[in-house]
């Protein structure tokens, strides 16, 4: 039998569990606060892989091994591991409490409406977007992904809650900073998961579910967004981009061409991060006005594509509405950034043949249909005709992974 118990937040290791244990496995913190059984082999983890190996050996002589782990183990925790190698019938789990339930406990906050994202051994752009996109977000933070290099990468207007040494009574830090000051300093080896907040949304509503569920629906009318002269794209259109621009949690979309949003807006419902690009300072207006109505954040640069994309973080999507004659330099500079995908909506036919080849260029699998629909229109004495909307070219493109190599980063 495998008992791995949760501790490291406050909640000693009871002398019971320990008892008879023929291999105790943790941390050197978590190692140096328990008394050893005698005769007990103590293995301290660093890579995981001869840990296994060694409660391996245990295991197969039927020798009780016991696994200290922070908070809550199988919450981002070795569980999984265990689990995967011995079977979970094999374990016995005494979870603790978690560092992000503690961390939101110090600060007086629920976190049932919380991201929790882990960028331990995984890729910091992840949680980046994570919490461009979303108003409380818990980062479980690890070697070259913490408080200072989210801090970075985040806006200013964020607020970043660093919880270091939790549950321990002097050596335990709960501090507010902002990204500069985050990014400014040496957090040390004690952090145990950074909090992004805005917090003007940060008691947001009550839930039924945990977490952030997804929007109970997506290509909204027209009329849900603020626009200029009928200058939005259609549900219709709009439905078929975001199935083929797929937004996620995690990912990033850029939207160029923006006009009153509508793209970027859904695709931030969707939980992804957005960079809209609008060259007309009242589509920038109207851009931060839709957003805003819908409870999402979208950032919004004001600038003419391709020269406004400079300097932007790599997308993993990319939406295209607009450029005009531009349009294939446009396109040309999003496929040389987009790590997935890039779609372009056309109103004139003379583009389509430049807007594909700029997308085949640039190593992308490139397909493309015309949407042509007619939508009920009720007339005079209660009957109904069809009223034909303007036909829309949408071309996507998708990275080929010949052509992953040729993404700038």
């Amino acid at each position: 039998m495998i008992t791995v118990v949760g501790t490291g937040t406050g909640a000693p290791v009871p002398a019971a569990v320990l008892a008879g244990a023929a291999l105790v496995v943790g941390g050197r913190r978590h190692l140096d606060a328990v008394p050893l059984p005698e005769g007990a082999a103590r293995i301290e983890l660093g890579p995981l892989a001869p840990a296994l190996d060694k409660v391996a050996e245990y295991v197969g002589e039927e020798l009780p091994v016991v696994v200290l782990a922070s908070g809550d183990p199988g919450f981002f925790g070795i569980v999984r591991a265990l689990a995967e190698r011995f079977g979970s019938g094999l374990l016995d789990v005494r979870p603790g409490v978690s560092s992000v339930a503690t961390a939101f406990a110090r600060i007086g906050l629920p976190w049932d409406d919380a991201v929790v994202v882990s960028a331990h051994g995984r890729e910091l752009r992840t949680a980046v977007n994570v919490c461009r996109a979303r108003p409380k977000v818990a980062v479980l933070t690890g070697p070259g992904a913490g408080p200072a290099e989210l801090g970075a990468a985040l806006p200013a207007d964020r607020t970043l809650v660093v919880a270091s040494a939790l549950g321990d009574p002097e050596r335990e830090r709960v501090e507010r900073v902002t990204p500069a000051q985050a990014a400014a300093r040496d957090w040390g080896t004690a952090v145990n998961v950074v909090l992004c907040l805005d917090e003007t949304r940060a008691l947001g509503a009550v839930r039924t579910v945990a977490g952030t569920p997804p929007p109970d629906r997506w290509a909204l009318d027209e009329d849900a967004f603020t626009h200029r002269d009928s200058m939005i794209s259609k549900f219709e259109v709009r439905a078929l981009a975001l199935a083929r621009l797929g937004p996620r949690p995690g990912d990033l979309v850029w939207d160029v061409g923006a006009g009153s949003g509508s793209v970027a807006v859904e695709c931030a419902r969707l939980g992804a991060a957005v960079v809209a690009v609008e060259k007309a300072a009242d589509g920038v207006g109207r851009i931060r006005a839709n957003a805003d109505a819908h409870g999402v954040y979208v950032d919004v640069v004001h600038g003419t594509a391709p020269p406004a994309l400079d300097g932007l973080d790599d997308p993993d999507a990319v939406f295209v509405g607009g450029g005009g004659r531009e349009l294939a330099a446009v396109v040309t500079a999003c496929a040389r950034r987009a790590r997935r995908t890039v779609v372009v909506a056309l109103a004139a036919l003379d583009r389509v043949p430049a807007a594909r080849e700029a997308l085949t260029a640039a190593g992308f699998a490139c397909d493309g249909v015309l949407l042509q629909s007619s939508r009920l229109a009720p007339l005079p004495g209660d009957v109904t005709r069809l009223a034909a909307t303007n036909p829309v070219f949408l071309l996507w493109g998708v990275r080929t992974p010949a052509s992953s190599e040729g993404v700038v980063q």
